[in-house]
């Protein structure tokens, strides 16, 4: 038997099972996503589900269940059912889906926090950090950098230096899997009921970090190539895991590139200290790229915004603008061909 509600299960979701007209079924909360089917997690055990026809057909693909997501399933077997229903997303980390121009995926949802993992190697790049931090803050996450693999050498005064423009916004911590007690901070940080999601390259020892905070191995893990210094690609798709203690923790392959699918400029300006010198420029509608009375600008020539910091502004924005438009641009051509879908029908009846 399962205690749903180490999982996170409570009374807001519990308020939005009662809209649904599927709401006389039992529930559960998917951990993993094959390729035809869902591991969900019940108060019964692990079922193996199928998604009913309405699911499957009625939804688009980045609205079908992922891991976090909470359902209605038809139980059929001892260990299968069918997911009639999906609850309301929260706190929904997406990413633009590889190769698409405006398509969103789903890593994971009902997230409370969003661990970013780097390595103190060659990996660790601030750069990434802010791509990850920007995705996350967009759904009202807690994000939070673990830089592992602090057992090796680094220059930590470069290190803190680099991260000083988004240390007030997200706590960081240092751990080795070598030492058990950088990973006890990380571990508390966890509260009973809470669900975390891992993100970052392949290689940085997340599947490792939640071994070690789970105090037993629940992923597989592999060498590190002496050639390259990165890790095999071993996590293959995202799995949900219960600490002892009930945190959830989500695991997610390693990504080589994280595209964003959001556009807010205030979480953006606001991210990189950009917002507290916009209010001092000379128009309203500045871009902080070439106008006259720019505070930003001023404040970057000045020394008060670091340029690397204003120029990964610029870049982020002008990808977050891009997705913004062709998006814009996708739902438009979907009402076009809805209102032609429905003079059609109109047609025919005549």
């Amino acid at each position: 038997m399962n205690n749903l509600s180490l999982y996170g299960w409570n009374d807001s979701l519990f308020q939005l099972k009662q809209n649904s007209q599927y709401k006389h079924l039992l529930h559960g909360r998917v951990s993993t996503v094959n390729k035809t089917n869902y591991e969900v997690v019940t108060e019964s055990g692990v079922l193996l589900c199928e998604l009913s026809g309405n699911v499957l057909y009625g939804k688009s693909s980045f609205e079908l269940p992922c891991t976090g997501d909470w359902i209605i399933f038809q139980a059929f077997d001892d260990n299968k059912g069918i997911i009639v229903d999906v609850l309301p997303r929260k706190h929904t980390l997406y990413r633009r889906k590889s190769g698409t121009i405006a398509d969103r995926q789903a890593i994971a949802s009902h997230i409370d926090k969003a661990f970013i993992v780097q390595s103190l190697d060659a990996n660790f790049s601030v750069r990434r950090t802010e791509r990850f931090m920007y995705q996350i803050l967009e759904e009202n996450i807690q994000p939070v950098l673990i830089l592992t693999k602090s057992d090796l050498e680094f220059d930590r005064q470069q290190v803190d230096e680099s991260l000083k423009h988004i240390l007030r916004r997200m706590p960081v911590f240092f751990t080795s899997i070598l030492s058990p007690e950088t990973i006890l901070p990380v571990r508390k940080f966890i509260s009973p009921g809470e669900s975390v999601v891992f993100v970052g390259s392949s290689g940085v020892g997340k599947s490792s970090l939640i071994n070690a905070l789970c105090e037993r191995t629940v992923f597989l893990t592999s060498e590190i190539s002496k050639s390259t210094g990165k890790g095999r690609h071993t996590s293959t798709r995202r799995e949900m895991e219960l600490m002892d203690n009930g945190g959830v923790l989500i695991d997610t392959p390693g990504v080589r590139e994280f595209g964003l699918a959001s556009d807010n400029s205030e979480v953006l300006e606001d991210m990189f200290d950009v917002s507290d010198f916009a209010e001092s420029c000379r128009f309203k509608n500045c871009t902080h790229v070439n106008e006259p009375g720019c505070a930003v600008i001023e404040a970057v020539n000045s020394g008060l915004l670091e340029p690397e910091a204003y120029n990964s502004y610029l870049k982020l924005r002008k990808e977050s603008w891009h997705f913004s438009t062709s998006e814009h641009e996708k739902r438009k051509r979907a009402k076009s061909f809805a209102r032609i879908s429905d003079e059609v029908k109109r047609i025919k009846k005549r």
